[in-house]
């Protein structure tokens, strides 16, 4: 699930008839190895020991982190494979601020999601007003995840070639265009093989969970405190399952729905179908603004520009590079942040007012970036594909996104064609982890969840509530961001830092009014803008996406 890539999942009942299995030749997987006793446990606890004796030694960082002081930078040492802990050993880069205040609690360790996301810039977090508290009492740390950027960094394709633009995107596609898309995942899964080569098998969720263990060792706590968002809900989830004892508190923000039956290919479909809804509650927002924009004053009317749009686009790439595969990426985002609305919005109609500079600037690949972005999608890749059993026929992929996109085009086929190397996926499977712990067991968690995410639908965050015992929900109700925790819902915030800063937890049932709607930008307020959200700290958190 693209969840902060990428990065994410209510559709399960629209999808309940679709998605049955998966279906199609999944592959049977043998039982997952991460019970207590099994190789991979002992050689869990042998790492965590030694890093426990070795710690990290903090200095200047590396000036391609892109982080400056006061953050410092340093490595963790696991193994690659855990079962060998006395085999080949990879370095995961860390950050780290440390507590401003006189009263430090510990290290607060976070992980933004993905899979394929880098958290190495959290630090910096702790500058903007809603993360002063926590700042104060924690040293703030990130880290990136094993394959991402400098750690041991994971690639699959050419990163020129990965962002070649302009493409296409078409919302029903025809039958070469689905053979064309056949052969370009397949020649993706060989590309992972043919550059990891052996070690690809090894990009998992279970061993991003047991890296966080040697992590905490590391850093000289005796227990974790840790906060996830997106996929990184779902790294804290099987955490908690694996080592519920050495948890201090948690909090998951957008939740990755944790039903192993959904690993990952159905809450895929799921995510698909909750992009819809938001994809609607952008467009009904710019209709109410239409004295700003012009593109519409009804959902309908807006739909009917963005298509003129891609229309165009499809025939003549805005500035060559932005084509309706760009588009589609661009406006993808507005699913998972409001705040790209307005300038979204104003790219669309300087567009149809002749003007496509903002259109491109907001919509053509960064070059500069291309090899992040191959890197991210790279581990994104791996680690969803080694996680669990997908189809492996075609013919299943191809009637449940056809069944799909009757009802919600706007994502599902471009979800299914980034998921598509799963089906060819040349490394072994998983069988995904049954994450669930008992009341007493684990100390109690905090779940954060907006009820419009399309990302991560909130299905996911009832359903982790249900899994873990002792968690408690705060729903920030009528809002679709990704990640609330931090951002501009002082009522979501306020939980949060009591909860972290003092361990208490909200009553049941717990739910804080939206946030306030962006306002509208003009489009020459937009390109004045160079269209761009203002920095803050909830536009920090999602760095990657």
């Amino acid at each position: 699930m693209r969840a902060a890539a990428l990065w994410g999942t209510a559709g399960s009942v629209v999808l309940s008839a679709l998605v049955a299995a998966p279906a199609g030749g999944a592959t049977a997987l043998p039982a997952s190895p991460g019970t207590p006793g099994s190789p991979e446990s002992v050689g869990t606890a042998k790492a965590a020991q030694r890093a426990s004796a070795t710690g990290i030694r903090f200095g200047p960082c590396a000036a391609d982190e892109q982080v400056e002081a006061p953050v410092q930078c340093g490595t963790v040492r696991v193994p690659l494979d855990y079962a060998r802990p006395d085999g080949r050993h990879i370095s995961l880069t860390v950050s780290r601020v440390n507590a401003t205040g006189t009263a430090r609690q510990g290290a607060f360790v976070f992980n933004p999601g993905g899979p394929g996301a880098s958290g190495m810039y959290f630090p910096m977090i702790g500058a903007f007003p809603e993360w002063k508290r926590i700042a104060a009492a924690y040293d703030l740390v990130g880290y990136a995840p094993r394959g991402v950027g400098r750690s041991a960094p994971l690639s699959c394709q050419d990163p020129g070639q990965f962002v070649k633009a302009p493409t296409q995107s078409p919302t029903h596609p025809s039958d070469s265009y689905k053979k064309e898309r056949i052969a370009q995942a397949k020649s993706y899964a060989r590309g992972c093989e043919r550059r990891a080569g052996a070690a690809l098998r090894h990009y998992t969720t279970l061993n991003n969970a047991r890296d966080l263990e040697v992590l905490r060792a590391a850093l000289g706590e005796s227990k974790l405190t840790f906060m996830g968002a997106s996929y990184g809900t779902y790294v804290g989830a099987v955490y908690a399952t694996l080592f519920p004892s050495h948890v201090r508190r948690m909090v998951l923000d957008s939740a990755v729905n944790p039903d192993p039956k959904g690993i990952w290919y159905r809450n895929n479909l799921d995510q698909s179908a909750a992009f819809e809804r938001r994809w609607a509650d952008f467009r009904t927002w710019v209709a109410k603004h239409d004295k700003a924009y012009g593109l519409g004053r009804t959902a309908e009317e807006v739909q009917g520009s963005y298509e003129r749009v891609r229309a165009a686009v499809s025939a003549h790439p805005a500035g060559g590079l932005v084509g309706p595969g760009e588009l589609q990426a661009a406006y993808l985002k507005t699913g998972y942040y409001d705040d790209y609305w307005p300038m979204r919005a104003a790219a669309l109609s300087a567009y149809l007012d002749g003007r496509p500079e903002l259109l491109v600037q907001q919509a053509a690949p960064v070059t500069g970036a291309a090899a992040e972005t191959e890197n991210a999608n790279a581990v994104y890749t791996a680690v969803e594909c080694n996680d669990a059993a997908w189809p492996t026929d075609f013919r299943t992929w191809d009637r449940d996104a056809t069944r799909l996109a009757r009802t919600a085009p706007f994502e599902s086929w471009d979800n299914a064609w980034a998921n598509l190397p799963c089906a060819y996926w040349p490394a072994p499977r998983q069988r995904p982890v049954d994450v669930r712990a008992a009341a007493g067991a684990l100390p109690p968690t905090l779940i954060l969840a907006a009820e419009r995410d399309a990302a991560t639908p909130y299905a996911g965050a009832l359903e982790l509530e249900r899994r873990l015992g002792g968690a408690r929900l705060v729903t920030e109700r009528g809002a679709g961001q990704h990640g609330v925790g931090g951002g501009p819902n002082a009522c979501v915030n306020a939980h949060l830092d009591a909860y972290v800063l003092e361990g208490t937890l909200p009553p049941r049932g717990t739910a804080c009014a939206p946030h306030e709607e962006p306002r509208p930008l003009s489009p020459a307020d937009g390109e004045s803008r160079q269209a761009r959200p203002e920095t803050s700290s909830a536009t920090l958190l999602r760095r990657p996406v």
